[in-house]
């Protein structure tokens, strides 16, 4: 057997068949998007086996992105589970064939409680496919599995359905980043959208000299305060420029002796900053941008302090 043959023909096979499922979005899609979003209940999304998983996954994408949705397992509900839905809720029933027992028994007792049924299904000539109000074609040609028996191409085209259900509902409801941040705080992607510069400059010093200090209080500033750099301020706090270590280093290369320097002879102008509530992932992408270290914190052009990038590595955000 040739095993990395196969596996590149699984996924060859499986691509194919996603490719096809741009064909089957027809008015029927449409209409499911628009009722969901007027819809004042949920999304109950159910299904058995294989689909049910994919029901899953469909729930936890539906709400991070705004619609609030509840798994139902098609064997449960049958068996009292048939309680989670209320009035106004939106069901839908992912099945490949359409035609299990248990979906079966299922679609007519959600039919009699009034209830919209739209149905995720590969054959739309199955019991499911006539008996749901709206169709959401999740059609394959066959599976990837050698056999044509295991769920592989379905159960792929069933989560790329509710991926494309998800991304639409979330256009249609203008659901932002800021959004999106509210549902995942936590770990490096919440962090991403909510963590600002703010967070993090205040825990450090605010290493600062005057255009005038000689270059020995200037290193001493800088080694002092850890952060690698101090601003250049004149004598009314307005930011001049920037000293780092490089400066320092290039400032010894050039010259023998430094005791008649200042702050001034050594500065780098117009030093790169970012403002206190900017989020810190752009903090970063800037000091990527232009290969430095560090950023001078402002508000209203008033320096605040130095956000280093060793600040938002130790936060986990990249």
């Amino acid at each position: 057997m040739d095993i990395k043959k196969l596996a590149k023909d699984t996924i060859l096979q499986e691509a194919e068949s996603i490719k096809k499922l741009a064909n089957y979005i027809d008015d029927d899609f449409e209409n499911v998007v628009k009722l969901i979003y007027k819809s004042k209940g949920r999304v109950i999304v159910t299904g058995i086996g294989k689909s049910a998983n994919i029901a899953n996954k469909i729930v936890a994408t539906l709400n991070s992105t705004g619609t609030p949705a509840i798994f139902m397992h098609a064997a449960d509900a049958i068996h009292g589970d048939l309680g989670i839905i209320q009035d106004d809720d939106v069901v839908i029933c992912i099945s490949k064939s359409g035609n299990t027992p248990e979906i079966k028994v299922l679609v007519p007792l959600i039919k009699n409680k009034g209830n919209k049924l739209v149905g995720m299904v590969s054959s739309t000539d199955s019991f499911l496919g006539k008996n749901s109000d709206y169709v959401l074609k999740s059609t394959v040609d066959k599976e990837a599995c050698p056999n044509n028996l295991a769920p592989t191409s379905s159960t792929t085209a069933q989560l790329v359905i509710g991926d494309a259900l998800a991304v639409c509902l979330l256009e249609y409801r203008g659901f932002s980043s800021e959004d999106f941040a509210k549902f995942h705080p936590g770990g490096a992607l919440g962090k991403k959208l909510y963590m600002r510069v703010s967070d993090l400059y205040k825990n450090n010093e605010s290493p600062k000299v005057t255009i005038s200090e000689n270059v020995k209080k200037v290193i001493i500033e800088i080694s002092s305060k850890r952060l690698g750099a101090t601003a250049v301020l004149d004598d009314s706090e307005t930011l001049l420029g920037i000293i780092t270590d490089g400066d320092i280093r290039r400032m010894l290369q050039k010259n023998d002796s430094f005791e008649h320097l200042t702050a001034k002879d050594i500065m780098s102008k117009n030093p790169k900053t970012i403002d206190k509530d900017e989020l810190a992932i752009n903090a970063f992408q800037l000091m990527e941008n232009n290969n430095i270290t560090q950023l001078i914190v402002t508000s209203k052009n008033k320096y605040l302090g130095m956000v280093h990038i060793h600040d938002i590595l130790k936060e986990g955000i990249v």
